[in-house]
């Protein structure tokens, strides 16, 4: 028998009811593989020392924290596309979005990794609330708060 006509006679089916089983299935599966990768990136930011050091000046800064109604401080993930969260190896700039009970807003963050200790050290951070309002929480002493109406680019 010639191979090319058994080929020919044992030629597959696939059944358009198959074809849209194994469509859903892989459609599903790489929607589940995505959501996976952007939980575990924005479960990486959350941990990293610069997003845990902007938070610890927030929740250190009490005017603000009164301001936005906190506690209970809610901390959203950060936006992936967002411009202005850029991190690379020496310098790391997020926006981050945080709520209060009274209102929310973003800190913007920029902090510069130390080349000798390998540690991350705040350079900006600062609360600019969704009224517009602005508090610069290191320019400010503990526990208060330098605030200023002033619309100002942190996109830098």
């Amino acid at each position: 028998m010639n191979f090319s006509r058994y080929v020919e006679k044992k030629k597959m089916r696939v059944s358009t009811d198959q074809l849209q089983k194994l469509t859903i299935f892989t459609t599903m599966l790489t929607g589940a593989g995505v959501m996976t990768m952007y939980f575990l990136m924005q479960k990486k930011f959350a941990q990293a020392e610069y997003h845990r050091l902007a938070l610890q000046e927030l929740e250190g800064c009490q005017n603000a924290m009164k301001v936005l109604g906190a506690p209970p401080l809610k901390v959203h993930n950060i936006h992936l596309t967002d411009r202005n969260n850029r991190i690379d190896q020496h310098v790391a700039r997020l926006k981050i979005p945080v709520t209060g009970e009274r209102t929310g807003g973003y800190l913007y963050t920029t902090a510069f990794r130390d080349s000798d200790t390998n540690r991350w050290n705040l350079h900006q951070a600062i609360l600019k609330l969704r009224e517009g309002q602005i508090i610069d929480l290191l320019k400010s002493p503990p526990g208060s708060a330098q605030t200023s109406e002033e619309g100002e680019d942190f996109s830098q």
